[in-house]
C-alpha cells in the first residue's frame, strides 16, 4: 500500500497494515495519535519525532516505535516512510514509549517487500509469512540514544522546540533566561528541573541531534564547523560519545 490514508484502511480485518508514504521537504504532520502502534522507518530522509515527553531524531536506515494512543507530531524532511500499522493485541512486547532503533539489511527488505502488499493482501500464505517474520525480527530491535528531554511547561519547550529545529550558536543560558523574564539563576533551576540537564549541556545535545539532519550530502568538517565545534576531531569525539557510533556511521 502506498500513499494512503490510514482512515481508509483501519477497519480492516488484518493485525498488520503496511503503509509507505512519500513526503515533500519540511513537510510536518500535525499533533495526532493512532489506535494502532506504529512502527515508522525512514527509508529516506531525516525525520524528528515529538511527544509531550521529548524528541526523537531518526536518521535514514532507522525507525522509531511508536506506542498506541501517543500523541505525536512529525517534522520530515524529504522522507519516504514504510510504516506498519499494528493491532496491539498483536505485538503486547512493544515499548510503552517511543524509541529508535537501527534496521538491519534483512527487516528493510521485509518493509520494502510488506509497503508493496495489496491493500486486502493474503494474512496466509507468502503474504502473512513475511507478516509473520517482520514482528519475529522487530522483537529483536534494540534503543538508539537519539533523543532529548523536551519541558513540559511553556515557555521552557517552545524555547527548546526552536532551538532544536534551528539550533543557534550564539544563544546562551542569559539569552533564554532575558526571554522568558527570569533571571538566570531562576532560569537555570526550573530548565533543570523539567529536563534533567543544565541549559547548556541541553543545547550541546540538541546540536548533536541536528547534526544528523546535517551530515547526509556534508562533510564532518562542514557539519562540525556549523553545529560549533572546534574541530572535527572534537565533533567526532563528541558525537561518539553520545549516541555510542561516529558521524561516518550516519553519512
Amino acid at each position: 500500500m502506498h500513499n494512503i490514508r490510514l482512515d481508509d484502511v483501519d477497519h480492516l480485518p488484518v493485525d498488520v497494515l503496511p503503509i509507505g508514504t512519500d513526503y515533500p521537504p519540511d513537510h510536518r504532520l500535525p499533533r495526532h495519535a493512532h489506535r494502532r502502534a506504529q512502527l515508522l522507518y525512514g527509508a529516506k530522509g531525516v525525520m524528528q519525532v515529538e511527544t509531550d515527553a521529548g524528541a526523537w531524531t531518526v536518521p535514514p536506515d532507522r525507525a522509531v516505535l511508536i506506542p498506541p494512543g501517543v500523541v505525536h507530531q512529525v517534522l520530515m524532511d524529504d522522507v519516504t516512510t514504510w510504516s506498519l500499522y499494528i493491532e496491539p493485541d498483536a505485538a503486547p512486547w512493544w515499548p510503552a514509549n517511543c524509541m529508535v532503533a537501527e534496521i538491519g539489511s534483512l527487516l528493510r527488505e521485509l518493509l520494502r517487500t510488506a509497503n508493496g502488499f495489496a491493500v486486502d493482501y493474503a494474512v496466509t500464505g507468502r503474504d502473512g509469512a513475511v507478516i509473520d517474520l517482520v514482528l519475529h525480527e522487530l522483537r529483536r530491535l534494540t534503543p538508539m540514544a537519539l533523543s532529548i528531554t523536551l519541558p513540559r511547561d511553556e515557555p521552557l519547550r517552545s524555547l527548546c522546540r526552536d532551538y532544536l529545529a534551528a539550533p543557534d550558536l550564539a544563544v546562551t543560558n542569559e539569552t533564554w533566561a532575558r526571554a522568558v523574564n527570569h533571571s538566570a539563576r531562576t532560569f537555570d533551576r526550573k530548565f533543570r528541573a523539567q529536563t534533567a540537564a543544565s541549559p547548556a549541556a541541553w543545547r550541546a545535545r540538541a546540536r548533536l541531534l541536528a547534526s544528523l539532519r546535517l551530515l547526509p550530502g556534508h562533510t564532518v568538517t562542514d557539519v562540525s564547523s556549523r553545529v560549533g565545534y572546534a574541530s572535527p576531531a572534537a565533533f567526532t569525539a563528541a558525537f561518539t560519545r553520545a549516541f555510542g557510533a561516529p558521524p561516518s556511521r550516519y553519512m
